[in-house]
């Protein structure tokens, strides 16, 4: 199965979500992508199998991707203080890929119904569904 993790920023959701697949030993391949190349570091410091930067690697691996996750800022344009652009929503939203979106990072929207917990508490969230999908 191929997981794409996407994060901008410092990296810190996207690396903390890396730690804990690689660390449950999932029978998956990660590429982390980074909307700079800050983010990608710290995913690939998280032991992503593979990394990239940018725009371009957002829509051409978001097309190959089983599941995407990251921040719900990735399918909302101008997010992450500009760092998500057009493209790269589009091309999430667009892709056949089974989506986990962590309610952080939605930069001026709100999710009605998502529970404010704590990031830890968001991650196991995502570990648990993504064990359910494997």
């Amino acid at each position: 199965m191929n997981i794409l993790v996407i994060d901008g920023q410092g990296g810190r959701i996207g690396r903390e979500v890396i730690e804990r697949i690689k660390a449950e030993q999932l029978p998956c391949t990660v590429t982390a992508i980074g909307t700079n190349s800050a983010a990608t570091a710290a995913m690939l410091k998280g032991g992503a199998d593979q990394a990239a930067t940018g725009e371009n690697a957002v829509r051409v691996n978001a097309k190959k991707a089983d599941v995407i996750i990251g921040p719900i800022a990735i399918v909302i344009a101008d997010a992450l203080l500009g760092e998500i652009t057009p493209g790269m929503a589009v091309a999430v939203g667009q892709s056949d890929a089974q989506k986990l979106l962590i309610p952080a990072g939605h930069c001026s929207n709100t999710v009605i119904g998502a529970k404010d917990l704590p990031i830890k508490s968001l991650l196991c969230g995502v570990i648990d569904e993504l064990k359910a999908l494997l």
